[in-house]
């Protein structure tokens, strides 16, 4: 059975005292509130990350995430952050290839293959999204865009490593607009993807994989889309930056 997993990423936002405020909120309501077997991942800025690591504790299902990495191991990379440094601070899950990390950093597939190697040597578990935009969808490409993102970045692990990955199908049309994706919509490209997945690898490796959906998510949509059969959970931005909203999502992934 596959793994339930929602993930908060709260982006650039939050100062320090805010963020564990917001941590600590959502850390006490969910150990309180969550009984389903759902992972659940906070990613705040780098800079919380050791803090927000003593407060999830030896919480049950409650991990620490980050929102990058470099694709660089170390060096004289000013401002960049390596896996070891993440691995060193407690970090369990790493965001690669976020559609804004695409866009405004020009992030191509290559260098987020070079990030995922890195993060699987390192034991931590990689978040790799992929999405179209809406023009690419209204040209009819999305389907062909969204597998070769798979393809040219995750195609070359072997079986073992694949089954590792996490995947985040996250409409760049639905991210931050108030749209969101229609259950349909959401379901035929996670379908799609799963597909995609099974010609390489065969069906049971696909059938293993989680696949999470982001592009405004909150807990309004939370249950039609959770309910879709191949979506196993999201990547949640807005809505992971009010506690009650974001456990309401993770309580809505059963």
């Amino acid at each position: 059975m596959r793994q339930y997993i929602v993930a908060g990423n709260w982006k650039m936002n939050k100062s320090l005292e805010d963020g564990l405020k917001l941590a600590s909120e959502v850390i006490n309501i969910a150990n309180d509130e969550v009984k389903s077997n759902v992972n659940i991942v906070l990613c705040p800025p780098f800079t919380h990350l050791t803090s927000v690591k003593k407060l999830i504790g030896d919480s049950k299902n409650i991990f620490l995430g980050a929102q990058n990495v470099s694709n660089k191991k170390s060096g004289a990379y000013t401002g960049e952050i390596s896996v070891e440094m993440l691995k060193s601070v407690g970090v369990d899950y790493v965001i690669i290839g976020h559609s804004e990390r695409r866009e405004y950093f020009n992030e191509s597939n290559e260098m987020l293959a070079e990030k995922t190697n890195l993060v699987l040597e390192a034991g931590m578990v990689p978040i790799f999204c992929m999405g179209e935009t809406l023009a690419q969808r209204e040209q009819g490409i999305h389907i062909d865009f969204v597998k070769s993102q798979i393809t040219d970045s995750l195609f070359h692990l072997v079986d073992t490593e694949f089954r590792k990955v996490v995947l985040a199908y996250e409409p760049i049309w639905a991210i931050g607009t108030g749209v969101t994706a229609s259950s349909e919509q959401a379901q035929e490209m996670h379908l799609m993807i799963r597909n995609h997945i099974a010609s390489k690898y065969g069906q049971a490796t696909a059938d293993a994989i989680t696949i999470q959906y982001g592009g405004s998510c909150k807990a309004s949509n939370a249950v039609e889309l959770f309910d879709c059969p191949d979506i196993d959970g999201g990547l949640i931005g807005g809505a992971a930056l009010v506690a009650r909203e974001f456990v309401e999502v993770v309580k809505a992934a059963k």
